[in-house]
């Protein structure tokens, strides 16, 4: 009978309830917090409207893969380990929080279905303590990441030490209320709550008093720190806690490689209307969001190929200026204060300055989206980052003199690179290549690009990819000088009106041959053209050229006959993998390949790294650094031939790619580094040696030359 009312008592109450101490406890830090989310909720909607309320089923399953159950997080093992350890033990001990405040009023009080006596209450009780021991072990990595090892990509501040500190003594007073219950109570009935069982007796000597002091210490603080805990969220970078669901719940359905249009530009120019990003309040409310939930572990700045190589761009540093200039702004841009007049208004503060953002840091990017890739809650910075270049370019004409270039020749030539138009024909010469406007019949338009058309070493990957397309038999033709850039590189640049002019005069173009399907070697024409064009009328089926050609390979179109006895160290391109998720076609096309060896760099698929190209980097000089990205990318892929130089000691190899940027871009590198024994080729044209028999070594070393 003894045990069974202790078996009843297993709530852990006890003393410590008093519903007047209890309710001003409540009633203070949930009021609190609700003037503080209110405030953050109004200085959110400051930002421009942005839908992104459908697909409700699609986001709900977005959020509970990637905020709830952290589907990221182990990218990174340990601190990733940790991060789920702490997140997950937040779920399982909010009801236990619930339960304690309940307590405060009713010590019986158990959540009605969790009462130990029954089977949900026994399971939680085992759940509750093993998360709280998983939750101190996941802290204690925390504080070694912080406090010993110091890892360069997090900010080393106080503000994380003193959260850490609170979830610790949040789980030691959870604990400590157990034990000092179980100490004064026939601790045989406790042992389901196993953590203060194995404890207890470590207090058993003590006095009733002492042990009603502990018990009280213990639930008191607990019930405390969490409402302490809550009312810091919204000042500190821990307001993810709060902000990564919805986040994650309204990241953008569309396209990743597709950049949201300006609407209406020309009615914009003539309404005099902000163009891109000048201020904090052009921003969405979704981009302000954004900032709300970084949480400053530093993730995308470690694997931006800028930071890498000392640029002055830092995605972490530029989420966490922006909210920091929109917190220290916050009672004028909610119209509580007016701004005095040594600050000027906040329209007068542009957000690109050298006292906020450095125009450098802009300029840097090369919008390969691994910051993307890597961050846990699904912020942006290429659309950011974009729209501050667009407010740039098109309103305080302020860029790169060398993008001035390419912007005229996209203007008047077609290209970025000023050749003549009429040159778009040159690389056909002798391989009769039929044009679209004599065989209006064609099943599919190749689209050439501007790097295949003019550039030396990338009209050989357009050769071989046309040779490859007329043996498999493929009813192919080409635009030929009614072909223009996709615009592109303006878009990236920041020059959206260049771009969308350019873009509805390629879809009229499209639209007077009725394509229907386009295959292009270039990723950045394949994006533009896929993702983009779209919201210009242009819908049509795009096909990247190592998509198409590896389905040529599987029909048995072409037939790779020849051995191509060569070690291939691959390089993802950005728009292709990241952007487009096309990683496994052109490592299965040299598979298939006689002869040929395929190594992978150590940062390869989602996390190669950027050849340095992308974002108009390829018309525009470097950004100051410790070094040129394309060669610490090259140093990556030289690095692992030589690892299987070394095991194997092979000497034929090469490094292969399936862009032109990112040819021209490793060809400087491997040239730079001296390392002639390494040709580097695109996918297209290792087939082309297989299928065809035709040795392109010299071909490809003539043409390193002539540059």
């Amino acid at each position: 009978m003894a045990q069974a009312e202790a078996c009843g008592s297993l709530s852990l109450v006890q003393p410590a309830m008093s519903p007047i101490a209890m309710t001003i406890l409540l009633v203070a830090g949930w009021g609190l917090f609700a003037w503080s989310a209110r405030r953050r909720w109004k200085l959110m909607m400051i930002g421009r409207p942005e839908g992104r309320g459908d697909h409700v089923g699609q986001r709900v399953k977005l959020a509970l893969r990637f905020a709830i159950g952290q589907a990221r997080m182990p990218r990174y093992q340990f601190s990733g380990l940790a991060h789920v350890l702490v997140f997950s033990g937040f779920i399982v001990l909010l009801l236990r929080s619930l339960i304690l405040w309940g307590r405060g009023y009713s010590e019986d009080f158990n959540f009605w279905l969790f009462a130990p006596t029954q089977t949900l209450g026994m399971i939680y009780a085992v759940l509750k303590d093993t998360f709280v021991l998983l939750v101190l072990l996941g802290t204690c990595i925390f504080f070694y990441y912080r406090l010993v090892k110091r890892l360069p990509r997090l900010t080393l501040n106080l503000d994380g030490v003193i959260i850490l500190g609170i979830i610790f003594m949040m789980m030691l007073a959870d604990v400590l209320y157990d034990t000092a219950y179980m100490a004064q109570a026939d601790h045989q009935a406790y042992k389901i709550e196993y953590a203060g069982y194995i404890l207890h007796g470590a207090l058993t000597g003590l006095s009733s008093g002492t042990l009603s002091v502990l018990e009280h210490l213990g639930f008191w603080t607990h019930t405390s720190l969490v409402l302490i805990f809550m009312n810091i969220l919204p000042y500190s970078k821990h307001f993810h806690i709060i902000t990564a669901v919805p986040n994650v719940f309204a990241a953008d359905l569309t396209p990743r490689g597709r950049l949201v249009p300006i609407e209406d530009m020309e009615g914009k120019i003539e309404r005099e209307e902000t163009l891109g990003v000048a201020a904090i309040q052009d921003l969405s409310w979704k981009g302000i969001l954004d900032l709300y939930t970084c949480t400053e572990c530093g993730r995308c700045s470690d694997v931006c190929p800028a930071t890498k190589t000392g640029k002055l761009l830092s995605p972490k540093h530029l989420a966490v200026d922006l909210r920091d200039h929109l917190y220290a702004r916050q009672n004028e841009v909610m119209n509580i204060k007016a701004p005095s007049a040594s600050d000027g208004s906040l329209n007068s503060v542009p957000l690109v300055s050298m006292d906020l953002i450095k125009p450098e840091v802009l300029w840097a990017c090369t919008t390969c989206r691994a910051c993307e890739e890597e961050c846990p809650v699904f912020i942006t910075f290429v659309d950011k980052i974009v729209d501050l270049r667009r407010n740039l370019v098109m309103e305080r004409a302020e860029f790169p003199d060398e993008l001035q270039n390419a912007f005229r020749g996209l203007e008047t030539s077609g290209n970025p690179w000023n050749y003549p138009a009429d040159d778009r024909l040159k690389w056909t010469e002798g391989l009769d290549i039929p044009l679209i406007s004599d065989h209006p019949d064609a099943e599919v338009l190749f689209w050439v690009g501007c790097a295949g058309a003019f550039d030396a070493r990338a009209q050989k990957v357009t050769i071989a990819t046309a040779k490859l397309l007329k043996h498999a038999g493929v009813n192919f033709a080409i635009l030929g000088l009614e072909e223009t850039c996709t615009g592109d590189p303006a878009r990236r640049a920041g020059n959206e009106f260049l771009f969308q002019t350019m873009a509805e005069q390629n879809c009229e173009t499209f639209k007077g041959h009725n394509i229907k399907r386009i295959i292009t070697a270039c990723p950045h024409c394949f994006n533009t053209l896929k993702n983009e064009y779209p919201d210009f009328g242009g819908k049509f089926e795009v096909i990247h050229h190592t998509d198409f050609l590896l389905d040529l390979v599987r029909r048995g179109k072409l037939k790779p006959q020849k051995e191509v006895a060569a070690t291939v160290a691959y390089h993802d391109s950005c728009y292709l993998g990241r952007y487009n998720d096309i990683y496994d076609s052109p490592r299965e096309i040299l598979r298939s390949i006689p002869g040929v060896t395929v190594v992978e760099p150590e940062d390869t698929r989602d996390r190669g790294m950027c050849c340095g190209a992308g974002g108009a980097q390829m018309f525009k000089e470097e950004e100051e650094g410790d070094e040129r990205v394309n060669a610490v990318r090259t140093g990556q892929l030289l690095k692992a031939l030589d690892i299987v130089d070394n095991e194997s000691q092979t000497t034929n190899h090469a490094v292969a790619s399936a862009c032109p940027f990112c040819m021209r871009m490793l060809s400087d590198g491997i040239a730079d580094k001296q390392r002639e024994d390494v040709r580097q080729l695109d996918v297209a044209e290792v087939l082309c040696e297989s299928v065809l028999g035709k040795e392109l070594t010299a071909e490809t070393a003539e043409s390193a030359e002539n540059q």
